[in-house]
């Protein structure tokens, strides 16, 4: 028990900072730059009912942090907190738009999908945070001895990234640059993790 309560404290500091992040860039950045769909984007067609694989990213998170090795939840804690930093940064200083669609849907998944809207922002585009939590959440839980369930979130975590193209609220850049920014702040946070226990070991007698 004591051990959930553990992981799950890191997941509040490592994911609460996101979205303290997140909200506080979304009040203080300016009109965002419109970005221009890909050929891709155009490609995929638009979905309401996307928007139950799109909020399973609710769930991959919290169950990584849950499932993933002990020793390396504090490495998944910095890596979204560096992360929202890196991300708060170019919200800040670039913020971007993309056009939405108008969905006049009267389904649940439409509603779901309003109810999003409703309280999500119009901008912090790019990069995906969407994205990039889902990526670091995976790569915490991915473990060769375990290839199943490796495989398992792996593929949900992809399942997640087309859900988002398809309900239209990120476009294939913003993926992407998601993605490199999950690769980025991932490995920097293992560089300073190897430095740090080598440092402790050089100093034991």
């Amino acid at each position: 028990m004591k051990e959930v309560i553990y992981r799950l404290w890191q997941m509040l500091l490592g994911w609460g900072f996101v979205g303290l992040i997140y909200n506080s860039t979304d009040r203080w950045q300016g009109a965002g730059y419109q970005l221009t769909p890909s050929w891709l984007d155009r490609a995929i067609p638009f979905s309401p009912h996307a928007i139950w694989l799109y909020l399973s990213f609710f769930l991959i998170v919290p169950l990584c942090y849950l499932l993933c090795p002990l020793s390396r939840i504090k490495w998944l804690r910095s890596s979204m907190q560096l992360a929202a930093i890196v991300a708060g940064a170019i919200y800040l200083l670039w913020p971007t738009t993309m056009d939405y669609p108008v969905d006049h849907g009267s389904s649940l998944s439409s509603t779901m999908l309003a109810a999003l809207i409703g309280i999500d922002s119009k901008q912090n585009c790019l990069p995906s945070l969407h994205i990039a939590l889902t990526a670091l959440a995976v790569w915490a839980v991915a473990d060769s001895r375990k290839k199943w369930r490796s495989v398992l979130l792996s593929v949900w975590g992809l399942a997640i990234a087309f859900s988002i193209l398809q309900l239209r609220r990120h476009l294939l850049v913003d993926l992407l640059s998601g993605a490199v920014l999950a690769m980025a702040v991932g490995y920097a946070c293992q560089h300073v993790r190897w430095i740090v226990s080598d440092f402790r070991q050089g100093e034991r007698p």
